[in-house]
């Protein structure tokens, strides 16, 4: 049976290209850094996002926190926005791996008021920890933070001498809704984690790009995570892929989850989360006590959906047709019996 899956991008399956690649790529030993297919990944990434060097890590989890490792020492601060990745969903981390204290800055969906910003960023003393690290996260629970905002932030953290790390899991899809080259979002920060089985279908991996500095020791620290792997070449050859192609497709997404919201909107009761939605994510409420029994009755209808921290979320992609959303338009519609 085929399902719809609206659970995540990192459901996506590889396409019949990577599967070739996968299997016709030249292979090495990535620990000592002579596997072609991902030295070329590597080089592709950073080029692309304007950075010196990359290095390929699993998840987009690992290189998030290969980063705070990387530009943090044990207790030193990091200002992170209090509902970004790093805190939420990454499982406590940042205390067990880099040792580091979160300071969660409340944001306005992704959006901090830079004057306390300014205000929150601290020098070592007696008392207190340095800040060493700010954190963004673009796209941002489906907001796209502006560039202008971006470029606000690190000049402030430049002006102090913080670098700042960009978590960009859908950094392509922000550059499309944006419009601008994805190396104009990076060039906000110090160092970009891209993740590449969200969206972009590869099958595992993120890239970690920054300096040649920072990327050598990161290496290191990357092996100190047991994140050294050997014939990476296997995954690299989708990850090429996926910065290649699969990246330049993803408007095709975004229409899908535009026509999805609209199509929900219709329905009373459900409330569409507008300002969450720029890029693949469509985020709603349901004031309708029939809503309990909705994830069940999609799973009986092949589609498959992830219950969220407030209300619902279905998320578009590669595997992902309109025709597929059309369908799920229908049946939320029969379920809720909007005539």
């Amino acid at each position: 049976m085929r399902f719809i899956d609206l659970r995540s991008d990192t459901v996506t399956f590889p396409t019949a290209e990577m599967r070739q690649a996968m299997a016709t790529c030249p292979l090495g030993d990535d620990v000592f850094e002579d596997d072609p297919t991902t030295l070329r990944l590597e080089a592709i990434a950073a080029k692309m996002l304007g950075k010196e060097a990359a290095l390929f890590v699993p998840s987009g989890t690992f290189s998030n926190q290969l980063a705070l490792f990387t530009h943090a020492n044990r207790g030193d601060e990091v200002i992170v926005d209090q509902n970004c990745h790093i805190v939420i969903h990454e499982s406590g981390a940042s205390s067990i791996i880099a040792g580091v204290q979160l300071f969660t800055l409340e944001s306005d969906n992704g959006i901090w008021d830079l004057e306390k910003l300014k205000r929150v960023i601290k020098e070592q003393s007696m008392f207190t920890p340095g800040t060493r690290l700010i954190c963004m996260e673009n796209a941002y629970n489906g907001r796209v933070l502006p560039l202008e905002y971006m470029q606000r932030v690190h000049e402030i953290a430049r002006s102090r001498g913080i670098p700042v790390h960009i978590d960009g899991a859908r950094i392509f899809n922000a550059a499309t809704f944006l419009g601008c080259d994805v190396s104009a979002i990076a060039a906000c920060a110090e160092t970009v984690s891209v993740c590449l089985s969200k969206g972009l279908c590869s099958p595992v991996g993120t890239v970690l790009v920054g300096s040649k500095a920072f990327v050598e020791s990161a290496r290191r620290k990357r092996k100190i995570m047991g994140g050294g792997m050997r014939q990476t070449g296997v995954l690299a050859a989708c990850g090429i892929l996926s910065l290649e192609k699969m990246s330049k497709r993803l408007k095709e997404d975004h229409e899908n989850a535009r026509i999805l919201a609209e199509g929900l909107a219709e329905i009373p009761g459900l409330t569409v989360v507008e300002n969450q939605r720029d890029i693949n994510l469509v985020f709603f409420d349901i004031e309708d006590p029939r809503k309990d029994g909705l994830h069940e009755y999609l799973a009986r209808k092949g589609v498959k959906t992830l219950p969220w921290e407030q209300g619902f979320r279905f998320v578009t992609h590669h595997d992902v047709t309109r025709e597929d959303v059309l369908a799920v338009i229908g049946w939320m519609k029969e379920f809720f019996r909007v005539v």
